[in-house]
């Protein structure tokens, strides 16, 4: 079996037990804790297989329980003023009447049992372009540097023992159902209190674009393990308050629907209690939800795609990306005909001077102007007599 599998698996189980509080039993003298490490610092879920690993002592190597323990303390030190520094930037942003919507907001954390298991990147929000601008310079001003770039969308900052804040201009969806589908989602946000620019998705919509985010960054072999189980803990807590047939139904815009039902009851077999009976049985069939994980837990390096769905926003993305390319090329080809148009039309100029020029060097040009092209002529001679004895 391919090895990353077995690694994802074995992360799988490790953050799993600990979430549903299982007592944790580890093969380690079998794991290269290296590579467990980089694949739980890719899933963002460092922070919490630290906890599962405290009781192991000298069983794992000092530089990886280290390495572990580092993300559990910047989980720590996040804590301690995550709370002010969100409300430091919206006031900042309503106080200056910058409209805003958030997509995700530091409220995730106590969603968990233990709040230090939470993310270190729970603030989403999405402005115009010319806000936005505006927004990061501010943060930039207090601290923030860039930590990833999105091309043409946005980008996510962080600040030394502080919060992630991602900011999105354009939110990064490429296929046309996508953008239609999260524009209505963005003009169902509310304001938030005691804001007058800030707004947030009501729980119901934040609910569809967890799910449909999820399946597309799944399409994408983008979703990671942290974001499955966010939006188990957030259906969980607001699966009682919200009409699920709506949800469907918004889903359905997407045409992911069945997909994003997928990957929520994956996160429940995941991460669920089991005493919880919200999906009592498991399906007949396990296959589809096999292919999910593996794919899932190895970045698409296994790829047994069946889901119909999948498979066609799969199609629609890459159309997408292969139309961007497109438009690339031929910007890139423009560009290039316009260079050597401009280079071309420097050497004519250069060849045949304007009347301005010619007239200062040949004052017979100014007073008969019809004789530029002879100068032009005499003048070529020249430089061409001068090249040569040079």
């Amino acid at each position: 079996m391919n090895q990353l599998l077995l690694d994802g698996r074995s992360l799988e189980g490790i953050v799993s037990s600990i979430i549903r509080r299982n007592d944790l039993h580890l093969t380690h003298s079998r794991m290269d804790w290296e590579r467990m490490y980089r694949m739980a610092d890719y899933h963002k879920v460092a922070n919490i297989v630290h906890l599962g690993i405290l009781g192991y002592g000298d069983a794992i190597p000092a530089k990886w329980k280290e390495r572990f323990f580092t993300r559990y303390q910047e989980a720590l030190l996040y804590g301690a003023g995550y709370q002010e520094a969100v409300n430091e930037m919206l006031t900042w942003m309503d106080t200056r009447n910058i409209s805003c919507t958030v997509l995700c907001s530091e409220s995730m954390r106590s969603l968990y049992a233990v709040s230090e298991m939470a993310d270190c990147t729970p603030l989403m929000i999405c402005l115009d372009e010319k806000n936005y601008s505006l927004v990061r310079g501010y943060l930039i001003d207090l601290g923030y540097e860039t930590e990833q770039a999105y091309e043409g969308e946005g980008e996510r900052l962080a600040r030394p023992q502080g919060i992630c804040i991602t900011l999105y201009y354009r939110l990064p969806f490429q296929t046309a159902k996508y953008v239609k589908g999260m524009q209505r989602l963005l003009e169902s946000a509310s304001l938030k209190e005691p804001y007058r620019y800030v707004r947030m998705l009501p729980a119901e919509n934040e609910l569809v674009y967890r799910m449909a985010a999820a399946a597309y960054h799944y399409v994408t072999d983008e979703l990671t393990m942290r974001e499955v189980l966010d939006l188990q803990l957030f259906h969980r807590n607001c699966r009682d308050t919200v009409r699920m047939d709506t949800v469907v139904k918004r889903l359905a815009e997407f045409q992911i629907d069945e997909l994003a039902e997928k990957i929520l009851r994956l996160s429940y077999m995941w991460f669920g209690d089991r005493a919880d009976t919200y999906y009592e049985n498991l399906p007949e069939d396990m296959t589809p939800y096999d292919v999910l994980e593996e794919r899932l837990l190895t970045k698409g390096m296994v790829n047994h795609e069946t889901d119909v769905q999948a498979l066609k926003l799969q199609k629609m993305i890459q159309k997408e990306l292969d139309k961007v390319k497109r438009e690339e090329r031929i910007r890139q080809f423009r560009e290039k005909v316009k260079e050597k148009w401009e280079k071309a039309l420097r050497k004519v100029r250069w060849c045949f001077p304007d009347y301005h020029y010619m007239a200062s060097i040949y004052p017979m040009v100014e007073k008969i102007p019809p004789l530029l092209p002879v100068f032009w002529i005499i003048r070529g001679v020249r430089l061409l007599t001068r090249a040569i004895k040079g």
